[in-house]
C-alpha cells in the first residue's frame, strides 16, 4: 500500500530513477510500497527509456492485445495474484462493464478505472521481456500483459507507437487511494434482504439486490445468515484448494479489483506451498495467494434459473474481497454436485459451530 505520508522528494522521477537503479532486482510493487509511491510513478519515470505512455482505453487498447498472440495476462489485487496465459480474442465492449471471452482468457473489465497505460520494455538480450501495464486513477495496477517467448513482438512495437499518447511525462499526477469499503448492512433490513435473495433467478442480480438494500456483499452474507451464507474457518480457502488439487473437478476461480476481475475455468492440479503463500502452478495458470491475509471466508449460495450457485469466497481484514471460487457449470446447470460435496466438508467457522 503506498504511503500518504511519503516525502515530496521521493516523488522526484530523478530519484525514482535512481532507486531503480539501485534495485534492479526488486519486484516494482515492493519498490514502490518502500518509496512510498504508486507503482504507476516508476513507470512514469522512465518515460523515454523503455516506457512509453499509452491510451488505457479498453476500446482501443484490448482490441490491439489481440495482436500480440499469445501472452500472459495477470491481475492481482494487495492479497492475492492470478495468471493465464492465453490470447485476447474476442472483445466484447461495453458502457459499464467490457469482456474478453475465450477459452482461456476470462476478463471483466471496469473501463472507468483503466486510467493510465505503459507499454514497457525491460532488461536486453535473453533478458528482454515486454509488456502492457494498466493502472487506476491513483496510480495502483489494474491489469497487466506480458510477453512470451512466442508472442508478436512487432506487434507490440506498433502497439506502443500507434497508442502513444501526447503526454510523455516522466511525472505523473495522481488521485488519493480510495479506502476499501467496510462491511455494510442493515439489520432492520435483514428479513427483505432474505426474501428478496431467495426470489434471484441470476447471480448478477445479487450486487443490485445489496445496493438497492444500502447494503455490500460482505455486510449482507453477515446479515443474511444460514443456508443463503454460512461462515466457514478462515483456513477454508486453503483446505478448498487442497481438496480440490488432483481431484480433477473444475472450478471458476475470480479474482480481481475496481478495475478488472480475471477467472480461471477448469481443474487444478499442482499446488506449492511456500511460507505464508499458497501457490496454484499449473500449465496456463498460475495463482500465489497470500493465505495469511484470510480472516473471513463464506459458502455462500445464490439461487438461479438453473439451480443454485455456490461459491466460497475470501475475505482482508479490511473488508476487501479476495477472491472466489466457484464449480463449473455443467448442462446449463449452475448446481454442481461434485463442488458441493466439496464444500460440505469445509471446515465452519467455531461461531457456526457453536450455534
Amino acid at each position: 500500500m503506498v504511503s500518504s505520508l511519503a516525502a515530496p522528494e521521493t516523488h522526484d522521477p530523478e530519484h525514482l530513477r535512481r532507486a531503480l537503479a539501485t534495485q534492479p532486482d526488486m519486484r516494482p510493487r515492493d519498490l514502490a510500497d518502500s518509496l512510498g509511491v504508486a507503482e504507476a510513478q516508476l513507470l512514469a519515470a522512465q518515460v523515454g527509456r523503455g516506457v512509453t505512455r499509452i491510451s488505457a482505453d479498453p476500446d482501443r487498447l484490448v482490441p490491439r492485445l489481440g495482436d500480440l498472440g499469445t501472452v500472459m495476462a495477470l491481475t492481482r489485487n494487495d492479497h492475492v495474484v492470478h495468471e493465464k496465459v492465453g490470447d485476447y480474442a474476442n472483445y466484447h465492449p461495453g458502457d459499464h462493464a467490457a469482456m474478453v471471452l475465450n477459452g482461456a482468457i476470462d476478463l471483466r473489465i471496469f473501463s472507468r478505472h483503466w486510467v493510465h497505460a505503459f507499454a514497457v520494455e525491460t532488461g536486453s538480450g535473453d533478458s528482454l521481456r515486454r509488456s502492457v501495464q494498466v493502472f487506476d486513477a491513483a496510480g495502483m495496477a489494474v491489469h497487466k500483459v506480458f510477453l512470451r517467448a512466442g508472442s508478436d513482438a512487432g506487434a507490440w512495437t506498433n502497439l506502443a507507437a500507434d497508442l502513444a499518447t501526447d503526454a510523455q511525462d516522466d511525472r505523473l499526477a495522481l488521485a488519493p487511494i480510495a479506502a476499501t469499503e467496510t462491511p455494510r448492512g442493515d439489520p432492520e433490513r435483514a428479513e427483505t434482504l432474505r426474501a428478496e435473495w431467495a426470489k434471484m433467478t441470476d447471480t448478477h442480480q445479487f450486487l443490485r439486490l445489496v445496493s438497492k438494500l444500502k447494503m455490500n456483499r460482505l455486510g449482507a452474507y453477515r446479515l443474511a445468515g444460514a443456508p443463503r451464507a454460512v461462515p466457514l474457518a478462515a483456513t477454508a480457502v486453503d483446505d478448498l484448494l487442497t481438496t480440490i488439487a488432483g481431484s480433477g473437478v473444475p472450478v471458476m476461480v475470480f479474482v480481481g479489483n475496481a478495475g478488472c476481475i480475471q477467472i480461471h475455468s477448469g481443474p487444478i492440479d499442482t499446488l506449492k506451498p511456500m511460507g505464508p503463500w499458497q501457490n496454484i502452478m499449473d500449465p496456463g495458470f498460475n495463482l500465489h495467494l497470500r493465505r495469511d491475509r484470510v480472516t473471513e471466508v463464506w459458502l455462500v449460495e445464490k439461487p438461479t434459473r438453473r439451480g443454485p450457485a455456490l461459491s466460497v469466497e475470501a475475505f482482508a481484514a479490511d473488508g476487501g474481497l479476495i477472491l472466489q471460487v466457484f464449480g463449473v457449470r455443467k448442462d446449463d446447470a449452475d448446481h454442481v454436485p461434485a463442488f458441493r460435496a466439496i464444500t460440505d466438508g469445509l471446515p465452519r467457522a467455531e461461531s457456526a459451530e457453536g450455534a
